[in-house]
C-alpha cells in the first residue's frame, strides 16, 4: 500500500471515530468514552503523517511504534464500547475490522523497518 493511500485511508478512519463519538450517548459514559476514541482514533492518522515525515529509519520506527499504540488503544476503547452497549454491535463491526486492519499494517511496518 502506498504512504499516500495509507494516509488517506487513516484520515478517512479518524472522520469515522469523530462521527461515531458525535452518535455516543451523553452520559458520563458515553462522553467519557468519545473523548478517548476521538483522543487515540484522530492520532491514529496524524501520527501516521509525521512517520511518513521521519527524519531517520529510527525516526520512522519510534513513531510507527506510536501509531501501532494508539491503533491499538482505539480498538480497546471500541471494544469497552460494544461492552456497555453504548452502540449497537452491528454499527460497529466494519470499525472494528478497519481498526485491525490498519493495525497489521502497522505491525506489519514495524517488522519490516526494523529488518531493514
Amino acid at each position: 500500500m502506498e504512504r499516500e493511500e495509507l494516509c488517506e485511508r487513516t484520515q478517512r478512519f479518524s472522520i469515522r471515530i469523530i462521527n461515531l463519538a458525535v452518535s455516543l450517548p451523553g452520559t458520563i459514559p458515553g462522553t467519557m468514552m468519545a473523548r478517548q476514541i476521538i483522543r487515540s482514533g484522530s492520532s491514529v492518522g496524524a501520527k501516521y503523517r509525521s512517520a511518513c515525515r521521519s527524519k531517520s529509519r529510527r525516526d520512522f520506527i519510534n513513531k510507527i511504534k506510536t501509531v501501532e499504540e494508539e491503533a491499538d488503544e482505539t480498538l480497546f476503547w471500541l471494544e469497552i464500547i460494544e461492552e456497555l452497549q453504548l452502540i449497537k454491535p452491528e454499527k460497529l463491526t466494519g470499525l472494528k475490522q478497519e481498526t485491525l486492519e490498519l493495525l497489521s499494517i502497522f505491525v506489519a511496518s514495524l517488522k519490516t523497518a526494523r529488518k531493514n
